[in-house]
């Protein structure tokens, strides 16, 4: 075998390293590409939705009919009584009251672990988020509610006001009743 000289020796190094380094900011780039797409995939529905409801689920989910896709949307900040929890009907005809069939516009804040759509949603330009606390009929989601979100006085005005589920001597709180129902399986 042939050797080079030192001077053609280190070139041919630097040329292979060059080639190395190219290699590896090219795979670097890739990687950082994918990440970039991957994160603009998740967060790709963060905005503003406008559409149509066309189903309400409970008093805290609903449908809305956005360029010919239904949505999916879990009322953000709020939780109200479960279907087979006292006011669970009277919360789903409420927000049926404020929303079903209107136009709305939703803040969309992401996805749950459902897949739902969680966001603010303005029906006919009704914060139905804030009027569901504010006629007693959800409560204010603690575990995920800011601390200083203007909920919480509405919330506090229905109790006062013995309005809606606040009537009951002993409200439960969904999150509190869902606990309940799995430990007693």
């Amino acid at each position: 075998m042939r050797s080079l000289p030192v001077q053609q020796r280190v070139v041919s190094s630097e040329r292979r390293t060059g080639l190395s380094v190219l290699q590896s900011v090219t795979a670097h780039s890739y990687r950082t590409l994918y990440l970039l797409l991957l994160v603009g995939a998740t967060s790709a529905g963060a905005g503003e939705l406008g559409g149509r409801v066309v189903s309400v689920h409970d008093g805290d989910t609903l449908t809305v009919l956005v360029s010919q896709k239904q949505i999916k949307v879990r009322l953000l900040d709020i939780d109200a009584p479960e279907s087979k929890q006292p006011f669970g009907t009277r919360s789903r005809q409420s927000l049926g009251e404020i929303c079903a069939g209107k136009p709305a516009q939703v803040d969309d804040r992401g996805e749950d672990r459902y897949g739902r759509t969680l966001g603010r949603v303005s029906c006919a330009g009704v914060d139905a988020n804030a009027e569901q606390v504010r006629r007693a009929m959800a409560w204010v989601y603690e575990r995920y509610a800011p601390k200083d979100s203007p909920l919480y006085k509405l919330q506090r005005e229905a109790r006062l006001d013995r309005r809606g589920l606040w009537a009951q001597d002993s409200p439960v709180p969904p999150w509190e009743w869902r606990e309940r129902r799995r430990s007693a399986r």
